[in-house]
C-alpha cells in the first residue's frame, strides 16, 4: 500500500522567490536562518531526492539493523530475514513513540516499549497485547510500519527516497561513481568495512558543512595549527599533510569537479608523488605508527610501501548531495537537527582480507588506519565546525543579507567542461557551491511527490 505524503503544514506558509534568494554569485542569508525553509528542506531535499542512509557492512547478516534518519525522520535500516534491505519508520503506528531504541543489533521483530505492539522487520504488525480489546480493524495494513518507497545500494552505500519519480540510483549518481569506484578499488577486494564513529555537533545550518565540503580556499588559514602540528616532527624536507596548500594553490594540478545533481569532487591526488609509499610519505606522526610501520617493513620488504599507502588518508573529497562525504578514509554523514543545529558524524573504515595480503598484514594496516583516522576529525573538523558556528552567528546581521560564492566567476579560462557535462576548476574556486545550490533551488521549486509504503 502506498500513501501520499502531504506538504508540511506551516501556520502561515510564506511565499518564497527562490530565484531571488539564490542568484548567480550569492545566496540570501535566510537559506540558513529561516526555520520555514528548513522545514521545507525536510520534504523537498531530505525526501524528494536520494539520501544516504547507511553502509551495507553495518548490516551484513539477515535480521541485522541499525537506526538512522532521513532528514528528521527516525528510521530502522534493516536486512530482513530474506536479505532485503528496508528502511522502516522508527515510529510505532499506535501512539507514535520510537519503536527501536538501540543503535544496532539483530532482531526479527521490534516491540514497542510503550504498549507492547510487536512488528516484524518487514514492517508488518505481528501482534498486540490483549487483542480482544480491538475490532478486526486492528489487522488493517494501515497499522503496519511505514517505510521508504525506494531503497537502493551502490557498492555498499545504501540510499533511500520517498520520491517514486526519482531515476534509478546509478543514474542519479552519474559521474560521481568514478571517484567512488576509485576510492573503493584501491582497497583489497574493492571493499571497506565501516567502523565506529566520531560524533560531533555544531550550532549551525546543515548546508554550511556542504558548502565547505570541497572548499580549498580556507585550508591554509582555518587549518594552520593542524598543518603546523603535522609538520612539527617531520624528518627531511618532505612536508606532511595538507602543506601543499601553502604558496599558490590555484596553480597546482589538484582540482575540483562538479559532476551534476549536487555532487562534486575535490581531487588532491595530483599533489602526491606517483610511487609506492608516496601517500604514506605525507602522513603525519601519530602514536603507535612507528611500531606498526616497522612490522610491515620487516614482514613485506619492498612491498611494504604499497601496503602502507592503504593506511594513508586518500587525498580526496567525494561529496554526494545532500549528506554524504568520503574524505581520506572516512565516511562523513551530515545530519540536520534544526535550522541552527547539525550533527557531523565521521565513520572510520577498515580493509578486509581478500587473500592477497594475509590477515596479519590486514590487521596491522587497520591498526595504522585507526591511528591516521584519528587525525582530521579530532583537529581539522573542529576548525571547520568552529567556522560554521561563527558563520551562523554572523548571519544574525539582518541588514547584511548576502552570502557570496563568486570566486572564479567571470574567469572562464579557469574552467573546462567535459563531454559528460562535468565542470573542472581550481581546487580553491567556489564553482562547486554555485552549481550545487542550483540543484538545491531546483528541488525547492519542484512540488515534491512523496509516498510511504506499508506491507500488506
Amino acid at each position: 500500500m502506498l500513501e501520499k505524503v502531504p506538504e508540511p503544514r506551516l501556520e502561515m506558509p510564506p511565499q518564497y522567490d527562490w530565484d531571488e534568494l539564490v542568484q548567480e554569485n550569492r545566496v540570501h542569508r535566510t537559506l540558513y536562518t529561516d526555520p520555514n525553509i528548513f522545514t521545507l528542506e525536510m520534504t523537498h531535499i531530505f525526501g524528494g531526492t536520494w539520501v544516504y542512509l547507511a553502509h551495507e557492512s553495518q548490516i551484513p547478516n539477515n535480521n541485522d539493523f541499525i537506526t538512522g534518519k532521513l532528514g528528521l525522520r527516525p528510521l530502522i535500516i534493516t536486512r530482513d530475514g530474506e536479505g532485503k534491505i528496508r528502511a522502516l519508520y522508527n515510529r510505532c503506528t499506535h501512539r507514535g513513540t520510537t519503536l527501536c531504541r538501540w543503535d544496532k543489533g539483530n532482531s526479527r521483530s521490534f516491540q514497542c516499549p510503550y504498549h507492547g505492539w510487536n512488528f516484524l522487520n518487514t514492517g508488518q504488525l505481528r501482534g498486540v497485547p490483549w487483542p480482544d480489546g480491538y475490532t478486526a480493524e486492528i489487522r488493517d495494513e494501515k497499522f503496519n510500519l511505514a517505510q521508504l518507497e525506494r531503497v537502493e545500494s551502490y557498492r555498499g552505500f545504501i540510499f533511500g527516497t520517498l520520491n517514486p519519480d526519482m531515476p534509478p540510483l546509478i543514474d542519479w549518481l552519474g559521474p560521481i561513481t568514478q571517484p567512488i569506484d576509485d576510492w573503493l578499488d584501491r582497497n583489497p577486494g574493492g571493499k571497506v568495512v565501516v567502523c565506529e564513529a566520531n560524533r560531533l555537533k555544531y550550532k549551525g545550518n546543515w548546508k554550511l558543512a556542504y558548502d565547505n565540503s570541497a572548499d580549498g580556499y580556507h585550508v591554509i588559514y582555518s587549518h594552520r595549527s593542524l598543518i603546523e602540528t603535522e609538520n612539527r616532527f617531520r624528518e627531511g624536507e618532505k612536508e606532511k599533510g595538507m602543506a601543499f596548500y601553502k604558496g599558490t594553490p590555484d596553480k597546482l594540478e589538484m582540482y575540483v569537479a562538479y559532476t551534476g545533481n549536487g555532487h562534486h569532487f575535490k581531487d588532491k591526488r595530483p599533489n602526491i608523488e606517483k610511487r609506492a609509499g608516496g601517500l604514506w610519505a605525507i602522513e603525519s606522526l601519530h602514536p603507535g605508527m612507528e611500531y606498526f610501520a616497522e612490522k610491515l617493513r620487516t614482514r613485506l620488504g619492498d612491498k611494504a610501501e604499497a601496503a602502507l599507502d592503504l593506511a594513508g588518508s586518500e587525498p580526496v573529497n567525494i561529496n554526494v548531495f545532500p549528506n554524504l562525504s568520503l574524505l581520506g578514509n572516512h565516511i562523513q554523514v551530515i545530519e540536520p537537527v534544526s535550522f541552527t543545529e547539525t550533527n557531523a558524524v565521521w565513520y572510520g573504515t577498515k580493509i578486509v582480507d581478500d587473500g592477497t595480503l594475509g590477515q596479519e598484514t590486514v590487521d596491522d594496516i587497520n591498526a595504522l588506519r585507526m591511528r591516521t583516522q584519528e587525525g582530521f576529525p579530532n583537529l581539522g573538523e573542529v576548525d571547520d565546525i568552529s567556522n560554521f558556528e561563527q558563520i551562523q552567528v554572523g548571519l544574525a546581521c539582518l541588514e547584511d543579507e548576502w552570502v557570496y560564492m563568486n570566486r572564479g566567476l567571470g574567469l572562464p579560462e579557469r574552467f573546462r567542461t567535459d563531454d559528460q557535462g562535468v565542470i573542472y576548476g581550481p581546487a580553491t574556486d567556489e564553482v562547486f557551491m554555485r552549481e550545487y545550490i542550483k540543484e538545491w533551488k531546483r528541488l525547492m521549486k519542484t512540488e515534491p511527490h512523496l509516498v510511504v509504503r506499508r506491507e500488506p
